[in-house]
This record gives C-alpha cells, structure tokens and sequence, in this order.
C-alpha cells in the first residue's frame, strides 16, 4: 500500500489557486524549483524566511518553487552564496567546465566590448583610416607605441576559416596582452629588417642619407 503524501499546508498560505494545484501535483522533477527548494534545504529555512533574507514576499519565493516564475540571474547566483554553493557550467557532450567570459577583456577606444563571438588580433599600432598621406601613418603609429594603444582587428565573414586554421580562442585577451602581442611584432619585424640587410646589403642606405 503506498504511503500518504503528506503536503505542507502552511506554506500554502497566500498562494493562488493555479500554484496550490500545481504544487499538488508534485513531485517535481528539478530544474529552477527544485534547485530553489535545495538550496532552501541546506538553509534550512522556510519559505518565508528566504523572503525574508531576500527582501521578497513569499508567494514569490512560492512560485519560483512552482516553476511558475523563475528568479534572475543575480538572484540565483546569491542563493547560491548564501547556501555556500557554487554554479558548474559543463558542456554537455565531454563534461568540459566552461567559464564565464573574463571581466578585463580588451574593450575598443569607445571603451566598448568588443562582440563576443568575435576574435581578436592585433595588427601592430593604431593608426586612423583618414592618415592618408606618407608620414602620416609613420607618426601616428609612434604615437600610438608611445601610449600603448595597439591596433585590434576582429573578422565576422572569415573567422570561421581562421578557427579552422588556427583554433578557437578560449576568450577575449586583456590589453595589456594585446599590447604586449603588438610590441613583439615590431621585435619580428625589426629582426626580419635586420636580416633582410645583412642578406642584401645593397639595400643598406648611405651613411648620412638622412641628413642630405
């Protein structure tokens, strides 16, 4: 014979119609409510003393348990505190934890994120589009060395084939790494200079050719 379900009558106080039949037709199955009724467990606390620690009414704690409403992000995440819980997001085809995306990601000079689903890359220093003229980019891109502020550039159309080539980026890299990705480049490219006229010195200037 199977044994009586025995429901909580009190904490059903308040609760409209729809959730006390929902609730009546338990047990649930997870998800949100249950996760709600866990950490709810570990506390060891009724539904009105969430409320209270959350600074909500209770029959919003009640729905939340009922699947009738579900409670935002930054709520969950502080539940989940309050219980000394932590969130595990893995993806569900090799069990991998995933991260969120870091907070000190390279933004642009709007001091914007750039779209998550890009990637980056640096090209070198910044330089304007409209520094047309043949000093121009020179003084620019000595400038921008100057104060740190490399050139990033991100493709929507190909990144696909670059993954392809190359990989998934895991994240955005901060400045400070692009910075540091911008001023190996001048490295290899100063090396390759060096090589090429150590190679063909007949491409060395003159002595002095600055100064005629």
């Amino acid at each position: 014979m199977d044994a009586e379900v025995e429901f909580d009558w009190m904490a059903m106080d308040g609760w409209t119609a729809e959730e006390v039949e929902h609730y009546l037709m338990g047990p649930f199955d997870g998800g949100i409510p249950g996760l709600v009724r866990r950490i709810r467990r570990v506390l060891d606390v009724s539904q009105r003393g969430l409320a209270a620690v959350l600074e909500v009414s209770q029959s919003v704690v009640a729905r939340w348990e009922t699947g009738r409403t579900s409670p935002r992000a930054t709520v969950l995440l502080r539940l989940l505190r309050l219980a000394g819980l932590r969130a595990r997001i893995q993806r569900s085809d090799t069990g991998e934890q995933v991260e969120p995306m870091r907070d000190d990601g390279a933004r642009d000079r709007a001091g914007r994120r750039y779209p998550a689903h890009v990637d980056l890359s640096v090209t070198g220093w910044w330089c304007p589009r409209a520094a047309g003229s043949t000093a121009g980019p020179v003084w620019w891109r000595a400038r921008s060395r100057s104060r740190r502020a490399p050139s990033i550039r991100f493709h929507t159309s190909r990144r696909h084939l670059y993954r392809l080539m190359y990989g998934t980026p895991v994240d955005h890299p901060s400045m400070r790494q692009l910075t540091a990705e911008a001023v190996h480049l001048d490295e290899v490219r100063e090396q390759r200079r060096r090589q090429v006229l150590v190679d063909q010195p007949w491409l060395r200037p003159p002595p002095g050719w600055l100064a005629a």
